[in-house]
């Protein structure tokens, strides 16, 4: 099944020209083929190749088809993204696949990345979307600063995972099914003591995510599939 991601698809009938590039030149898709589209906002379309010129590919629709959410809650991952991109990328393409649905990078006291371009990571959610079939894009937040990002408001459970001593609770055994919930990774450093703190006076719940020291994407990876089979 070929899928491609059309945003816009309610209001033009075309591919956009990356992804007509790829339906009409590697594909070598010709008018009259079926194709499957997603706008990444919830809904699948059976449509029809039409016109093909130039960079365009022109579509009609055929059949609309509603995705509803396996797990009925709005899953929220805010991580320190690695030094290494790579290990972000895989870990933006690893958690769509298995599915979440919205993702912040955290700039701590202690990361070692304190800039990110969400660009080439939202491509990179855009093709794990795709690929797992999946009709609702995880939404993309930019980097914010710590500090400021326990000033927002979140409604639902709030989480923070921490290699810090002291009693935690698995996050699966404290979940709430179909509740929205925010988990919070650190960086390979672990938050500090004061961010933990004030996260804790903010209202989020010290957690663990088991017996393992986990690498910041492993973390993040094990979160993400924890509360996606939670509310399975």
């Amino acid at each position: 099944m070929h899928v491609f991601y059309t945003p816009d698809i309610q209001v033009k009938s075309e591919l956009p020209e990356d992804e007509a590039q790829h339906c009409i030149r590697v594909l070598r898709l010709k008018q009259g083929d079926e194709i499957f589209l997603t706008d990444g906002k919830g809904c699948f379309y059976k449509a029809e190749i039409g016109t093909i010129s130039g960079k365009r590919c022109l579509v009609t629709i055929k059949e609309t088809i509603h995705q509803v959410s396996p797990w009925g809650c709005h899953l929220h991952i805010a991580m320190a993204p690695t030094k290494n991109m790579d290990r972000t990328e895989w870990f933006a393409e690893k958690a769509t696949e298995i599915g979440f649905d919205e993702l912040t990078f955290l700039n701590c006291r202690f990361s070692e990345r304190k800039v990110i371009k969400t660009e080439r990571i939202e491509k990179i959610l855009i093709s794990a979307v795709k690929q797992s079939l999946k009709a609702t894009l995880p939404i993309l937040n930019e980097m914010i600063d710590f500090n400021k990002f326990m000033n927002k408001d979140f409604k639902g459970q709030k989480f923070i995972a921490h290699c810090y001593e002291g009693e935690k609770p698995l996050l699966k055994d404290v979940l709430h099914k179909g509740e929205d919930a925010l988990v919070l990774i650190g960086p390979e450093g672990d938050f500090s003591p004061e961010e933990v703190e004030k996260a804790i006076a903010k209202g989020f719940t010290p957690v663990s995510l088991g017996k393992s020291r986990l690498r910041t994407e492993t973390a993040a990876l094990v979160a993400c599939h924890t509360l996606n089979l939670s509310n399975q």
